[in-house]
């Protein structure tokens, strides 16, 4: 099941876990409800000698996060708000539920 309430490109707070407080925007999304988010979650991934990279090492790159572990941030206030998606004129809108601002539209 697709989650319709955080979308690439969104300006998300991690909530919980050794991130918590950092916020980044969401580069893409993964499979399996995780999405990686700019400049949070860092792993450092070895490279082996190959053709393509003939001296190996480290390179240090974004791991992707559960999308519970993260809240859309309110660009109004600032702060993390809860999300819902709502049906306006024939079409899913979603929205900050504290606020009741609309966050963008949502195609079906």
């Amino acid at each position: 099941m697709a989650n319709r309430k955080i979308t690439r490109g969104d300006q998300v707070m991690v909530v919980t876990g050794d991130e918590k407080g950092k916020q980044g925007k969401v580069l893409r999304m993964a499979p399996g409800d995780r999405l990686v988010v700019e400049g949070v979650n860092y792993i450092w991934k070895h490279l082996r000698k190959t053709q393509k990279t003939p001296q190996g090492g480290r390179l240090q790159k974004e791991a992707p996060l559960h999308i519970s572990n993260v809240m859309l941030v309110n660009p109004k206030s600032g702060k993390p708000e809860r999300v819902g998606v709502r049906r306006e004129e024939g079409k899913a809108v979603r929205y900050f539920k504290r606020s009741d601002n609309p966050v963008g539209k949502v195609s079906d």
